[in-house]
């Protein structure tokens, strides 16, 4: 595994451009070492002004300067993008794909058969260094591409290894999620101004409170319903909250968006 890393980027949207400053961040990549295309020219910029790295108006020119290349276009463009570049892919490439619900076996066809292809989905706090990524590797990859997946994903935040058939729902909880989470802060803060707090108060203590929690689920090892126990004293105030928020069906509405998303990257790769 070379000691240097040069990574290429099909893709300078949003992702990309998150995934590649946590990198450089992580101080796993220099920023020179960079090099993304999109023919969006704001996306170019973007991803230049963000991360410090180079940018392109041409896919093949990225894999012709690049073994490493991490595909993050839309999984609609996916399959132009790759046959567009498959003339100048060789043994020595490795594809990290994070196009949503777009199966190994379809990507491996779309470059020749047996490319290197590691699936990973990743997802956007990789932008403060927080990401949870799972990624599989494909039936051609190498033991050293996951050990590079490992390399490249842990350095912006979680990264584990899990079976390709359970990509999808990976897609729904993580790669999804930080919406989710979003949205639930928003309405913290909403019901925090409701109650009287200003803005802007009432937006960083819910930031921070769903931060707080979130650490203490991962360092506690505790179940979360254990640390919601500890908070919910007898007849008290957060118990009287979190019944308004049972007769909403807040579980049952959470755990919907997930399968929903789930099933809706299942059929992104079909």
């Amino acid at each position: 595994m070379p000691a240097k890393l040069r990574v290429g980027f099909l893709g300078a949207g949003k992702m990309a451009t998150a995934l590649a400053r946590g990198l450089v961040r992580g101080g796993l990549i220099e920023a020179g070492d960079l090099l993304a295309s999109d023919t969006v020219p704001a996306a170019r910029e973007s991803f230049t002004r963000e991360t410090g790295g180079k940018t392109t108006a041409s896919n093949m020119e990225v894999v012709e300067s690049c073994r490493i290349i991490v595909l993050a276009v839309k999984p609609a463009q996916a399959a132009g993008v790759l046959e567009e570049v498959r003339s100048a892919w060789s043994g020595e490439h490795v594809l990290f794909s994070i196009a949503a619900g777009i199966p190994l076996a379809k990507l491996e066809g779309l470059l020749g058969g047996k490319a290197r292809i590691v699936r990973v989905m990743p997802n956007t706090p990789a932008l403060a260094g927080c990401s949870a990524t799972a990624y599989a590797p494909g039936e051609f990859a190498l033991a050293e591409d996951s050990k590079l997946a490992e390399r490249l994903f842990s350095s912006v935040g979680l990264a584990v290894p899990v079976r390709e058939n359970l990509m999808d729902a990976v897609t729904g909880l993580s790669g999804s999620g930080p919406a989710y989470v979003c949205l639930f802060i928003e309405a913290l803060s909403d019901g925090g101004v409701a109650a009287g707090l200003p803005r802007d108060l009432a937006t960083r203590l819910a930031a921070q409170t769903v931060m707080g929690a979130a650490r203490m689920v991962l360092e506690t090892g505790l179940h979360p319903g254990e640390l919601k126990d500890m908070v919910a004293s007898p007849g008290g105030t957060t118990i009287e909250g979190i019944h308004k928020l049972e007769t909403g069906s807040f579980r049952a509405t959470v755990m919907d968006a997930v399968r929903a998303a789930a099933e809706k990257s299942k059929r992104l790769g079909q």
